[in-house]
């Protein structure tokens, strides 16, 4: 009788999981066209298109794999949680010391973005370090303070529970008050999933298919 109950609950288990995956891949695939919708290089839509069933397969399979501890909302592709009243603050010498002591290449960073009386987090991740600066992926120099060495709408910040939720979450502040969050890209979505919310200095790894 106990060996019945766990097959069926395993079963339940299993239908719950590829329920939860067909959802996260038809948000993604509807977020993503509408996104290239927009792209005028037809090389580039071509390009895309033709990796996307693999990048969505990656962040969906990725997603159900983690350990965030995030409220997922598998219809619309995006994790929710409650939002600070105010975007978090920039503290340069605590920065420096943080990733004097855990910056790494492939490392998984926040960044702050402040545009247009909008702030808001990014996902990014380390791809080169020299001396007292680190390149990002996307957002391209930083000193170990933070600051950008290309653009003084962006600072690199402290990988903490406050700043990665609000990442993860697409936290937006209008003039420093709360507003409507923002979908994250499906590329931010796969660097979300590979976060190790037990220590972000860390990679995680869990069995993924």
């Amino acid at each position: 009788m106990l060996e019945q109950l766990n097959q069926q609950s395993e079963l339940w288990q299993d239908v719950e999981k590829h329920r939860l995956h067909a959802e996260l891949c038809n948000a993604f695939y509807a977020r993503e066209i509408l996104r290239l919708s927009k792209e005028q290089n037809n090389t580039k839509v071509c390009r895309i298109l033709a990796s996307l069933p693999f990048y969505i397969e990656r962040a969906a399979v990725h997603i159900l794999a983690g350990n965030s501890p995030l409220q997922l909302d598998s219809q619309n592709g995006s994790w929710i949680a409650k939002q600070a009243a105010h975007p978090p603050e920039f503290l340069g010498e605590k920065v420096a010391d943080y990733y004097r002591k855990n910056a790494k290449v492939g490392l998984i960073v926040p960044i702050v973005v402040c545009k247009e009386g909008m702030t808001f987090i990014k996902l990014d991740s380390i791809d080169e370090i020299q001396n007292e600066s680190l390149h990002c992926n996307q957002h391209g120099w930083f000193s170990l303070n933070g600051s950008s060495q290309d653009c003084d709408e962006q600072l690199l910040i402290k990988l903490t529970k406050a700043s990665i939720t609000a990442a993860c979450c697409g936290h937006v502040w209008l003039q420093q008050k709360r507003t409507s969050p923002r979908r994250l890209a499906l590329r931010e979505m796969l660097l979300a999933a590979n976060l190790n919310w037990l220590n972000f200095a860390k990679p995680f790894m869990a069995n993924r298919r």
